[in-house]
């Protein structure tokens, strides 16, 4: 009782007198925060994360390599030695490895892709042929087949309208598709609707390649002969195992016959250079494809269908294979049932130097601070749980199992969830639940960016000025007070957290000057890393800062630092996007059936297309979103109290556990009970990735979705599910306005 006595100063984030503040403290307990954050910040070494580094891309590491399992026991053996209660955690899961791979040319001339990425002299560990993965995507399943080519530009819904005004369709033939546009798993699921029978994926170097320096080893840039492997798991669907649905693959689970599997493909896929792609695209007829379609090969970019036929024959072995995590937990010494839990994965495809590993020697260096000064007697109040995932490539599945196999404890207890991956030169971008911005700001407030010497803020909001746009735009941003947070979709560990769990969470991260050109290929390596991408570790130590503060300040609040303005400020305009383009959606509707009634055809703006046909379609209707608004504006009046609240002294008997309890659960609100419509597992109603553009997110996703598809009834249904959700996160706010005002 005594410490809350001491709960006498104001909590809310504020600048007075020109000293900082930080939203959650008392100015006692600021002033002993940002003390502990110098005290951090001086201990940072980063030749330590270089040496890490360099052993633990030594070898490559994918799930179940050698590699992997003695990367995983050097990690937890690690952390033990700073001070954690540290093991690895063993998953039992699906694992598929390639036994053939064969892509030829046919006609009208012969031609066999290498699928191979050659070694070079300059990069130490590209010679580790067999050690490494093949040149693959995983989950393609078995597949023997023969077609005419068709190229279909990125691969995503759009593309297929444009080849259908065209006359053109893929029914029994084999696409080939440029990487960039959409997620790569959304590829060969379009293309399986359209009736594809196969799917490739290629890098264009206008994208990806020499069109955007030198190649490696001259540039950082993505070599002729550079793949990008990756997963094709319809993660949309659901992510992690594909046998365990919801539940974590322990060796006992019940699995699911691989047959009835709902988020693996049916059409073989292969992903492949553009130095196999050339000859292949150079074989091609048929209408030239559309100005925007074109990319940097010197060939004319035709559509076919053929002459251009191609085989395409893929075998895999469908493995059982162990998923290491590593787990380490700091107990807190005021909330030990509190958890702040820090993750980024251990798994590449290869050697994976900036993808994963850049990221998580970064997470060692802040766990490894923080082990020493709970040593020292400043241990965290709260505990902090700092993982190390595995198999995040093939589909996010050692976080996904470890958070579905403690599910409940983690509705309970997690305070948040903080992730990183790869991690460059450049900027400070962060994505996240919009309640913590506040935070995010503050911490980008108090970080130096080490190229500038300005805060990481002032670089980043610099950042967004120099973007294309209005004048008023890049005014905004440089006036701007804080950051303000991109929504998560998918893409990396945070998912199952969030969308599925409804754990606050952020993805954060440094980046956009390192010249990534090597992703997902052998040439992802220390040596490339320390030429290019981040040579004296200085912005991994910027990481280790960054997260290390947002870690810190979360396990160590006195109120949770949770800020709901911001968030209603964030939803209120997603739903004005919604209104506006349903709105849009209905006037080009009217229009096109005034074109079709008058029998009149609109000049495409680009000439190759000749013209666009008029298409009748149902007519909007007008959706009552009124019960949507309505909740959106009782969460500003709540959220508007809270804040007023939060800004004052907490009463001498605030029971202050019962209220961070009620803050770290707000999240959980926001669920449906059924998910989302055809993907269950995902439960969040304000973000999700899309289900055609897999990583990029959909906010107020079932309403917007069900709008895209012209869904009526099911926009309908969405808009109360989210109505419902948002008022009772509304309650929730409102419970936890009622401790503040008790006496």
């Amino acid at each position: 009782m005594k410490y809350f006595l001491l709960l006498i100063a104001a909590l809310f984030s504020i600048h007075c007198l020109g000293q900082k503040s930080i939203t959650g403290f008392t100015k006692e307990g600021a002033d002993a925060q940002f003390k502990m954050e110098q005290q951090f910040d001086s201990q940072v070494n980063a030749q330590n994360l270089d040496q890490w580094l360099k052993f633990l891309t030594s070898h490559p590491h994918h799930v179940s390599s050698p590699q992997g399992k003695a990367n995983a026991e050097f990690m937890r053996d690690k952390f033990r030695s700073w001070g954690y209660e540290a093991d690895v955690v063993s998953y039992k899961i699906l694992f598929p490895v390639p036994k053939t791979r064969l892509l030829e040319m046919t006609g009208p001339v012969k031609f066999t892709a290498k699928l191979a990425e050659p070694a070079l002299k300059e990069d130490g560990t590209s010679s580790q042929i067999g050690e490494q993965l093949p040149v693959y995507n995983a989950w393609s399943p078995d597949g023997d087949v023969t077609g005419e080519l068709v190229f279909v530009n990125y691969g995503i819904p759009d593309d297929y309208e444009q080849l259908e005004r065209m006359g053109i369709d893929v029914k029994g033939k084999i696409v080939i598709a440029k990487y960039g546009g959409s997620w790569r798993g959304i590829k060969p699921k379009v293309a399986q609707e359209h009736g594809a029978i196969g799917c490739l994926i290629y890098s264009d170097p206008q994208e990806d390649g020499y069109s955007q320096g030198d190649v490696y080893p001259k540039g950082p840039y993505r070599p002729k002969d550079g793949a990008q492997r990756g997963s094709v798991m319809d993660m949309p669907v659901y992510p992690g195992d594909p046998l365990t649905p919801g539940i974590g693959a322990t060796e006992d689970a019940k699995r699911l016959d691989r047959k009835d599997v709902t988020n693996l493909i049916k059409i073989p896929v292969l992903p492949i250079s553009y130095g196999d792609a050339q000859p292949l695209l150079a074989a091609m007829t048929g209408p030239v494809a559309p100005d925007r379609w074109r990319g940097a090969l010197p060939i004319t970019y035709h559509i076919g269908p053929g002459p251009a036929k191609v085989h395409l024959k893929l075998q895999f072995d469908w493995k059982m294979v162990d998923c290491l995590d590593v787990v380490a937990k700091l107990k807190g010494s005021v909330y030990p049932d509190e958890w702040v839990i820090r993750g980024n994965h251990h798994d590449g495809w290869v050697n994976g130097a900036s993808d994963p590993l850049s990221g998580m020697v970064a997470e060692m260096e802040e766990a490894r601070i923080i082990g020493e000064m709970a040593r020292n007697g400043n241990p965290p109040k709260r505990s902090i749980i700092y993982c190390a995932w595995d198999g995040e490539e093939p589909g996010l599945i050692g976080s996904t199992e470890w958070a579905e196999h403690h599910a409940s404890e983690l509705q309970q207890k997690a305070v948040a969830y903080i992730n990183s991956d790869g991690n460059g030169r450049g900027f400070l971008f962060v994505q996240g639940s919009h309640t913590l911005e506040t935070l995010v700001s503050e911490v980008g407030r108090d970080v130096t960016d080490p190229e500038t010497g300005v805060s990481a803020l002032e670089r980043v909001k610099s950042f967004m000025a120099a973007q294309p746009g209005p004048a008023k735009n890049r005014k905004d941003a440089l006036n701007r007070k804080g950051m303000i947070l991109g929504a998560l979709g998918s893409g990396s560990d945070y998912t199952p957290f969030i969308q599925h769990l409804g754990v606050p969470s952020l993805n954060v991260g440094y980046g956009g000057e390192g010249g990534a050109g090597v992703y997902h290929s052998v040439y992802d390596s220390y040596d490339h890393f320390k030429r290019f991408v981040d040579p004296t570790f200085a912005y991994g130590a910027a990481l280790a800062k960054t997260t290390g503060r947002i870690t810190l300040r979360l396990a160590n609040a006195d109120v949770l630092p949770f800020d709901f303005k911001g968030f209603h400020r964030t939803v209120a305009g997603y739903m004005a996007e919604v209104l506006a383009m349903t709105d849009n959606l209905r006037e080009s509707t009217e229009f096109e059936n005034q074109l079709v009634k008058e029998n009149r055809y609109v000049q495409a703006s680009d000439p190759t297309e000749k013209y666009i046909p008029p298409v009748s379609k149902d007519p909007v209707p007008y959706l009552n979103f009124s019960s949507l608004q309505n909740a959106i504006a009782t969460l500003d009046k709540s959220a508007t109290q809270f804040a007023e609240l939060y800004s004052l002294n907490p009463k001498p008997n605030t029971n202050l556990e019962k209220l961070n309890q009620l803050l770290r659960q707000a999240e959980q609100k926001l669920l449906s009970t059924n998910g989302l419509p055809r993907r269950g597992w995902f439960r969040h109603t304000i973000y999700a990735p899309g289900f055609y553009t897999g990583y990029g997110v959909k906010t107020l996703p079932g309403v917007r979705e069900a709008i895209e598809q012209r869904n009526w009834r099911e926009a309908q249904e969405q808009i109360e599910i989210a109505a419902k959700a948002i008022n009772e996160y509304t309650a929730q706010i409102n419970a936890a306005s009622n401790i503040l005002m008790m006496r």
